[in-house]
């Protein structure tokens, strides 16, 4: 995945008001930018570290910046616009790098379905042996201490919503059609993924209990650079 325009480099100083993000640019003047993450990004946004954005010329947006990786002071790169994950697992389903998900040639983003009116983010069908799959993908950018440890978590902050689509793949897997969960890691840093029971146990639990009800669990590695990303490495996933 490549970015459609360059990327330009700061400095950051705060990340606030979940949305926005106040960078020092090169000329030394401060500019305030778009950050498009909903989570808490614990371990993610510390003053000082190098940032990546982008720019829009979109007429009309108020902050035209948009925040797109981080390096952190210890050297790794996080992807910080967790919209991107969709597309990264999308193109590495297209092209192959996924084998658990080969052999379907419709994807479909965004398909309603389910008893709580939720959107599955990828609906892949026309297997020519497997039923259909629905795919929901979360984007992993929490490496907890020790970071040598190489341990990502997921979520980085309670998730009732996370909550309920685990809910919600349980009741597909448990109609007889596939449904995975995978896991976009966006981090440099981490080796594995592990539900965050000491954020969001509630979370935690209802894993354990769509794994139970026959749902996939995949984890996905992406490599990070200014220059573009590419999901292309599996990495382990345990439950604890």
């Amino acid at each position: 995945m490549k970015y459609s325009t360059p990327l330009d480099s700061a400095t950051l100083i705060r990340r606030y008001k979940r949305f926005l993000a106040d960078v020092r640019v090169a000329d030394g003047s401060v500019i305030t930018i778009h950050c498009p993450n909903t989570g808490s990004m614990k371990n993610c946004a510390a003053s000082g570290d190098q940032v990546w954005y982008s720019t829009s010329e979109k007429p009309g947006r108020k902050y035209p910046h948009t925040w797109e990786l981080t390096r952190t002071g210890s050297g790794h790169y996080i992807g910080i616009n967790t919209s991107r994950a969709n597309g990264l697992v999308r193109e590495a389903i297209e092209r192959g790098a996924i084998p658990e998900l080969a052999g379907y040639p419709e994807i479909r983003p965004e398909v309603k379905y389910g008893r709580e009116n939720s959107r599955i983010d990828l609906h892949l069908s026309g297997h020519s042996t497997a039923p259909d799959c629905f795919v929901e993908v979360k984007s992993v950018t929490l490496l907890e201490s020790p970071i040598r440890a190489g341990i990502g978590y997921f979520p980085d902050a309670v998730s009732q919503r996370g909550q309920k689509h685990l809910r919600e793949l349980a009741d597909v897997a448990a109609g007889g059609e596939r449904a995975v969960l995978c896991f976009c890691v966006q981090h440099s840093g981490v080796r594995k993924v592990r539900p965050a029971a000491h954020i969001d146990p509630d979370y935690a639990s209802a894993l354990t209990a769509a794994i139970e009800a026959g749902v996939e669990v995949l984890a996905y590695k992406a490599r990070l650079s200014p220059r573009g990303l590419l999901l292309n490495r599996p990495i382990e996933f345990e439950l604890s």
